[in-house]
């Protein structure tokens, strides 16, 4: 059984984290953040699709498959140490040696992370000092943990944290995590930075095996606007400190891990896609009864990543023909003629397509259940036994003003 705790990435024993403003955005916003293992980690990984790949995407790949070990994470916001060369990579290198400096651990066994503005140099005497009060304030608390999260925002609206446990064998395993992420989302991943720690014992191979095999269905199943960036990263961290016997099979106690994660991943996912930037409500699309499981993956792809799908989900217009042909035009196998379409959120449950056309609903009905805050829409082929469900927003003006202020 899976249980919802407090705690975010200071929920697992042995991890500690801190957050504060150092002064890179000049607005009084925190903007560093630090994560801490007492005890060595096992680390996986998972990374950008961009070709144009940002410095610390570099740096923690390195880290993650050549170095013994993992103890730490430091992340800073309002510059995202992209497209920055030689110098961008010295720069990670410079705030793995302060880092490790600062808590007396090997400066390989440091991970980093940038978010915010391409292009942009690292002041690295503003990071320097940062990390050295954020390396003197670390504790293992719920404060600590919100501190961090807040940290990593950069046009998010809202810390996003969770953490769970579940029994292995007769011992408490904790999993915790926090993400950042509001907008230049898309699959394969997203503008987004994620953390996760844990106290499971696991072997490396597994821990990377679960964290890739459950990225498939969440954070990549997540749009907010089409935009793949230079840093995504998804770290995860496993101490052994829990004391469970190690998971070195795929059996069910790797199940039961792995279900757990997933569910972390899951519900950072929709907090992601729930705080798109200018957003005012979460848009599900959850396709059934496809042909296949790439074929549900990516009709509900094409749906929630459709601009006039998102639009008329701003104005609380059951345009469905904007549903069916974002199905259309997304490569996968079905049959127009078969699908039923619904719209659902707290308002009720409404079918407005039965067999392609549309059918006999009530618009007054439609625009309430479409005025909610998480709205799904339900594509149901009727051709097979498969399933995907992808996260967005609806398409707002605020968006539009967000992106055309960024950088001023």
């Amino acid at each position: 059984m899976i249980k919802d705790i407090k705690g975010g990435v200071c929920a697992a024993k042995g991890f500690k984290a801190n957050g504060l403003d150092a002064g890179i955005k000049n607005n009084g916003k925190k903007d560093m953040a630090l994560i801490y293992s007492e005890a060595p980690c096992k680390a996986a990984a998972t990374f950008t699709t961009n070709r144009v790949k940002a410095a610390p995407v570099k740096w923690d790949y390195k880290v993650v498959h050549e170095s013994e070990c993992v103890h730490a994470v430091t992340v800073n916001g309002g510059i995202a140490n992209a497209c920055t060369g030689e110098s961008g990579y010295a720069c990670c290198l410079e705030m793995a040696k302060k880092t490790a400096q600062g808590l007396g651990i090997p400066e390989d066994s440091v991970l980093v992370a940038s978010t915010g503005v391409i292009g942009k140099p690292l002041p690295m005497d503003k990071i320097g000092a940062g990390i050295e009060a954020l390396c003197g304030g670390l504790a293992a608390d719920e404060a600590h943990a919100l501190l961090a999260a807040e940290a990593i925002m950069t046009t998010d609206t809202k810390s996003k944290q969770a953490a769970v446990r579940i029994d292995i064998d007769g011992v408490e395993v904790t999993i915790g995590g926090m993400c950042k992420g509001s907008g230049m989302i898309h699959p394969n991943m997203c503008t987004m930075l994620c953390f996760i720690t844990t106290d499971c014992a696991i072997s490396k191979e597994l821990l990377q095996k679960a964290l890739s095999a459950g990225i498939e269905d969440t954070f990549n199943m997540i749009s907010v606007d089409g935009d793949t960036s230079t840093n995504d990263t998804v770290l995860l961290l496993a101490n052994g400190l829990a004391g469970n016997r190690e998971i070195t099979e795929e059996d069910e106690n790797y199940r039961k891990f792995f279900d757990a994660l997933y569910y972390i991943n899951e519900e950072l996912s929709k907090m992601i896609a729930g705080d798109g930037e200018g957003c005012t409500c979460l848009f599900e699309v959850r396709v059934v009864n496809a042909l296949s499981k790439n074929d549900a993956r990516t009709l509900a792809k094409s749906v929630v990543m459709s601009s006039l799908t998102k639009a008329a989900v701003y104005g609380h217009d059951a345009n469905w023909g904007r549903i069916l042909c974002a199905m259309g035009y997304s490569g996968a196998e079905f049959e127009p003629e078969k699908v039923d379409i619904y719209f659902e959120s707290k308002a009720g449950k409404l079918k407005i397509v039965e067999n392609g056309l549309a059918s006999d609903y009530s618009e007054e009905t439609a625009t309430a259940i479409l005025a909610e805050e998480h709205v799904t829409a339900i594509c149901d082929c009727k051709q097979g036994e498969f399933g995907a469900t992808a996260y967005g927003c609806d398409l707002t003006h605020e968006y539009v003003s967000i992106n055309a202020d960024y950088r001023s």
